[in-house]
């Protein structure tokens, strides 16, 4: 839900698919998006590479002054399946310490258009969202309407009361760069009563964020 409070964010972990997908609006949209974070002074964070929606978003963040992180896993560092990371890149043992890091380093989250990985990366970000471990914004460009039917089926979701009403307040959704911006900027969390009794900062919790902190450039 949006609000009159302002999020301070420095910088936004954006997914998105390794491929430049078949319309020609994708890239373009990617790399307005690296442009429009470069405009307004946000850093990038992703998961590194140089291919397809990746690429394009990174490599126009990178042109237009802001920082980019690439968090690799260092099996796809390897050789070149992922291309050449655009900006810093962070090596990381596995694809769960990747979203880690990503997580740890970013203060919002955007989903461009992609497949499993970018679904499994939003989502996963968006159920830790769910049972408060966090409230950072999380966004999806909804780029010629990709993610229509993905959201009819949020919506569905809450029609069958699988999904509380709040908990798809999380995933909020814009078809340009600069509106979904203003839209992190501006969110504000329904905050879920039996949610936010959950203690998340056990001594196991807390030794598990050092960890997780301690993946610094």
């Amino acid at each position: 839900m949006a609000g009159s409070s302002s999020n301070h964010i420095n910088k936004i972990c954006v997914f998105g698919g390794s491929s430049p997908g078949k319309e020609k609006e994708f890239l373009e949209s990617a790399n307005h998006l690296g442009q429009v974070l470069a405009e307004r002074k946000i850093h990038l964070v992703y998961g590194g590479g140089n291919l397809g929606l990746m690429g394009g978003v990174s490599i126009a963040a990178s042109l237009g002054g802001s920082q980019v992180l690439g968090v690799v896993p260092k099996a796809l560092a390897q050789g070149d399946i992922i291309g050449k990371t655009i900006g810093e890149e962070l090596q990381v043992p596995t694809m769960s310490d990747r979203l880690n890091a990503m997580f740890n380093h970013a203060d919002a989250f955007i989903a461009l258009p992609g497949g499993l990985g970018t679904l499994e990366e939003i989502f996963h970000i968006s159920s830790w969202a769910q049972l408060h471990i966090h409230h950072k914004p999380i966004g999806l460009l909804n780029v010629n309407g990709f993610y229509d039917k993905l959201l009819s089926f949020l919506d569905h979701a809450v029609e069958q009361e699988f999904l509380t009403s709040s908990a798809r307040q999380i995933i909020i959704s814009a078809g340009t760069a600069e509106q979904l911006i203003d839209q992190l900027q501006s969110f504000i969390p329904e905050i879920n009563p039996s949610m936010s009794r959950i203690n998340w900062s056990t001594q196991e919790s807390r030794k598990k964020l050092r960890l997780d902190l301690s993946l610094r450039l």
